[in-house]
């Protein structure tokens, strides 16, 4: 279980009801914010609450796009080199999920230098490539999170895989 915080432009596009009573997450990851970024074709960008980790996925199918957000997750904690048990169970965790309003403008304000940075990176890549968007945003310092990136932080809370 885990909370979708999404911006006023998403939550009207979506048209699911706001729920008031969240319950705490039982993911380890804990809640994320999310956004959709008006480019050709669309994109919805997601940041984790608790480490700022970006996540960029296509807005299309818009009526499946929460339905589609743990797998996105999953993919992106898989290129983080993550444990895959540790993948497994933020998965499952993430199968329950209620929406609501943002509550943090601190992270509103990151998912916009995000998607400015994403924007920019798109263009100087040359690629619509949204999961290396992903990483090449992960990796951008992050002073509200203390580290020097949500990627850092990642690797620092949750075990790698062996190789």
């Amino acid at each position: 279980m885990y909370t979708l915080r999404c911006t006023k432009k998403l939550l009207d596009r979506i048209g699911l009801p706001v729920e008031s009573l969240l319950p705490s997450p039982t993911t380890i990851l804990g809640d994320w914010y999310a956004t959709v970024l008006f480019w050709r074709p669309q994109v919805a960008l997601l940041v984790n609450e608790r480490t700022l980790l970006p996540v960029l996925m296509p807005y299309a199918p818009a009526a499946t796009l929460i339905s589609r957000i743990p797998d996105e997750v999953a993919s992106i904690l898989d290129r983080h080199r993550l444990d895959q048990s540790v993948i497994a169970r933020e998965l499952s965790a993430m199968s329950e999920v209620s929406v609501a309003k943002t509550a943090n403008r601190s992270i509103v304000g990151t998912m916009n230098e995000f998607a400015f940075l994403a924007d920019v990176y798109r263009v100087h890549m040359e690629s619509g490539d949204l999961r290396a968007l992903s990483m090449r945003l992960a990796d951008t310092p992050c002073s509200a999170i203390k580290h020097s990136s949500p990627a850092r932080l990642i690797a620092e809370i949750l075990p790698l895989r062996v190789v």
